[in-house]
């Protein structure tokens, strides 16, 4: 939690549950990997909270933008970004978004098949696309790899079809996963990607970029690697590869950037023992996976849980959302333990929770309101 956020909290007291957060650690973030990654264009992964203050700062620092639809590209043209700064990087697209993304000046496009190919060399003619290779997510908390993604194979076939097609085979991108801990994911991937990049070469196709995509993470129970050290594993997979001869390198952050920016503030509706015989309580919170917490399926994302009572004696317990759905179940195998003192009506906070948060928030599910956010 930033100090600016704490004093937030204790002199507004905002109605919960909310979302607080503070647009100056967007840009010390944004800062970090600039710094820390010098020769590679920053495409914010506009999904990860797409809010107005956010882009406008961004925009600002002179970012580009990753949109996964119409409507976030959009939103970030209202901020300010040009067009040109925009990639649509989302390889499901409707042919009324391809369409109104060319006719705005969007200038880069991606695919993994060769329908969603011909509809880009219909309704985007001339533009850059760059096919996304399907690579290993292990190591990552969120995986991406079942949904998107083509085969090393099928990509070569790809490529060379886009440019018979009149399109700009312009790269090549993957994905290692959202919340991904491990540097040697990177590594792999850019191997894997140097090798179809010869290929194609060879093949008289003329690339130019790699997008190596996000995945870089947000410190939530546990410690995480250091964007230095994602930098220095991709820059020297990157040199061992490519040696001198570096394509144009793309990054898609998104966690990074604005998951420690923000915490969202709840209230204690119960604290519950249920007639439970081994100790645990329940302690159900104002916010839970459908109010926005939707990371916490499978207990994928640990989030940091913070109390006035901290420091006291502790015990198990099971956390869960307001909501008349058995699904809204937050943690209950993964060994959260929280104050004994915790009462109905105290206040908690779910830190780094910045990222996926908003708008993953149900609009009125039990009637209950969206999540409301104050961006200081």
């Amino acid at each position: 939690m930033t100090p600016k956020i704490a004093r937030f909290l204790s002199q507004q007291q905002p109605a919960t549950p909310c979302l607080v957060l503070d647009v100056d650690r967007v840009e010390q973030n944004y800062a970090a990997l600039r710094d820390a990654l010098p020769l590679a264009h920053i495409y914010y992964a506009v999904k990860a909270n797409p809010a107005a203050p956010i882009l406008q700062r961004l925009v600002g620092l002179g970012s580009s933008f990753d949109a996964a639809s119409w409507e976030e590209i959009e939103m970030c043209i209202a901020a300010g970004a040009p067009a040109d700064k925009i990639s649509f990087g989302n390889t499901i697209k409707k042919v009324a978004s391809i369409r109104r993304a060319y006719e705005a000046g969007v200038p880069m496009y991606a695919f993994d098949s060769r329908e969603e190919l011909e509809k880009l060399a219909e309704w985007a003619p001339g533009s850059r696309v760059y096919c996304r290779l399907l690579v290993e997510n292990q190591g990552a908390d969120w995986p991406l790899s079942r949904k998107f993604g083509t085969s090393i194979e099928h990509g070569r076939e790809l490529m060379i079809a886009a440019g018979e097609m009149g399109l700009d085979p312009f790269g090549l991108s993957f994905h290692v996963g959202s919340q991904q801990t491990s540097t040697a994911a990177y590594e792999a991937a850019i191997g894997k990607v140097a090798m179809l990049f010869t290929d194609l070469a060879d093949a008289g196709v003329d690339l130019r970029m790699v997008n190596l995509g996000g995945g870089f993470p947000t410190r939530y129970q546990s410690d995480v690697p250091g964007i230095d050290s994602f930098a220095h594993a991709i820059m020297g997979a990157m040199t061992s590869h490519f040696g001198n001869a570096l394509p144009e390198i793309l990054i898609e952050p998104g966690r990074f950037m604005v998951g420690d920016a923000g915490v969202v503030s709840s209230e204690v509706v119960l604290v519950s023992a249920r007639g439970a015989t081994d100790g645990r309580r329940w302690v159900y919170l104002d916010i839970g996976r459908f109010g926005g917490m939707a990371e916490t399926e499978g207990e994928s994302i640990k989030y940091r849980i913070a109390t006035a009572h901290d420091g006291l004696d502790d015990g198990p317990v099971a956390i869960a959302g307001p909501t008349c759905d058995g699904a809204d179940i937050m943690y209950e195998r993964s060994g959260y333990r929280l104050p004994l003192a915790l009462r109905s009506g105290d206040k908690v906070e779910l830190l780094s929770t910045g990222a996926y948060v908003t708008t993953y928030a149900a609009q009125a599910f039990n009637g209950f309101a969206p999540l409301a956010e104050h961006y200081i």
